[in-house]
């Protein structure tokens, strides 16, 4: 049976907020299907690109049930070559499945679930940051058939596990009011995360532990950098939420199976959330998935940006051996559905259906690609 050859290569930055830029590549085979994925991590473009010009070598001109990403992995170091060789590994799938028919979730098979249970992260939607801002897309998220929020709520701390900061230099007031405020707004029905991103030193994740006891946090994610001089203290984090009946989060920026060994070996978390758009492909974030399932870590991934990444994990979260929850990012922008004319299933009950047509089930609107970019998107063909 013929099989097309990958003929071109785009990639395009799209600002979808004022503060938010999506960032996908796209692979078109000889018979004018296209694949895409998405890579996004913040302010890293220009290294993205360089990364592109390194990498798209490998995929020109294959077929791509044949392209073999290896190498670029091994040559990967920084998250913005980890994001690129993760976004052509989403569009080679996108394009494998098409070729065959059927959705990337068969491909990867066998497919365990064809519903994913989900999570809100209502952060960047929020305009007003004030308690009652987050307290009311909290409700909104709700009303909107999701069962469990997330807050990123400390905007005012910066600590970054600095040990010499004093209590008075903390900033804790504001964030642990605008917990107990969704909280308030959400009932203790609802599961409740929170998530740091990195902002607390040791003392101050101690403090927090203390202040959110009787909140009933299902867990506090990314409490302190994840430096290997910190693990363990990470640990003992880990141990200190425990006994207040709070899981501990993290590694959302962890690539390679090899990369979360460390975490493993330290105990660091009882739930780890690989991103699709960093871990390395697919079939890496299903390795990573085993792993932790072997080591009794829950499987929760990081998807808190645009559309392709997460049809992604949908389809991954449908063949993975164990799952805990997918999230999601709630009402940032109505680009998130427009730029894929509206093609993914919305939240009910908590959970979202895995799209069944051939390939990932989206594709980027050509209208607004040009409208959005921020540069001239660039688009390279086989010679």
């Amino acid at each position: 049976m013929h099989s097309s050859c990958i003929d071109c290569v785009r990639w395009h930055e799209l600002r979808v907020s004022p503060k938010t830029v999506w960032s996908f590549v796209e692979l078109v085979d000889t018979d004018g299907r296209t694949g895409v994925g998405e890579a996004t991590p913040a302010k890293r473009e220009p290294q993205m690109r360089a990364a592109l010009a390194q990498f798209e070598d490998g995929v020109r001109g294959r077929v791509p049930a044949e392209v073999d990403l290896t190498s670029q992995r091994s040559a990967a170091r920084s998250l913005a070559e980890f994001a690129v060789v993760s976004a052509l590994d989403q569009a080679i799938w996108d394009l494998v499945a098409q070729q065959r028919g059927v959705s990337v979730a068969a491909a990867l098979g066998p497919v365990i679930r064809d519903a994913i249970p989900v999570y809100a992260n209502i952060n960047r939607g929020i305009a007003s940051r004030t308690p009652e801002g987050f307290a009311a897309q909290a409700r909104r998220a709700i009303a909107d058939g999701f069962s469990a929020i997330k807050i990123a709520p400390f905007d005012e701390v910066e600590l970054y596990g600095d040990a010499s900061a004093t209590p008075e230099s903390w900033n804790l007031e504001r964030g642990l009011a605008r917990i107990a405020a969704v909280r308030d707004a959400i009932g203790t029905g609802v599961e409740l995360m929170v998530d740091c991103h990195w902002r607390l030193n040791r003392a101050a994740a101690d403090a927090v532990l203390r202040a959110v006891e009787h909140q009933h946090l299902y867990w506090l994610e990314c409490p302190i950098p994840e430096r290997p001089d910190l693990l363990d203290t990470i640990r003992d984090l880990r141990a200190a939420a425990n006994t207040r009946g709070i899981r501990l989060a993290g590694c959302e920026n962890v690539s390679l199976v090899t990369g979360f060994a460390p975490f493993l070996g330290a105990g660091c978390y009882d739930v780890m959330m690989p991103d699709v758009k960093y871990v390395g492909g697919l079939r890496e974030m299903l390795r990573v998935a085993d792993v932790l399932h072997a080591h009794g870590v829950a499987f929760s991934p990081h998807n808190p940006t645009g559309p392709v990444c997460h049809a992604a994990s949908l389809h991954v979260c449908a063949t993975a051996t164990s799952l805990q929850w997918m999230e999601t990012q709630y009402a940032e922008t109505p680009l998130f559905d427009d730029l894929v004319d509206n093609a993914l299933p919305r939240a009910s009950g908590g959970y979202v259906a895995v799209p069944t047509t051939p390939g990932l089930g989206v594709r980027l609107a050509p209208r607004l690609t040009q409208e959005l970019a921020v540069q001239d998107s660039s688009a390279r063909h086989v010679s």
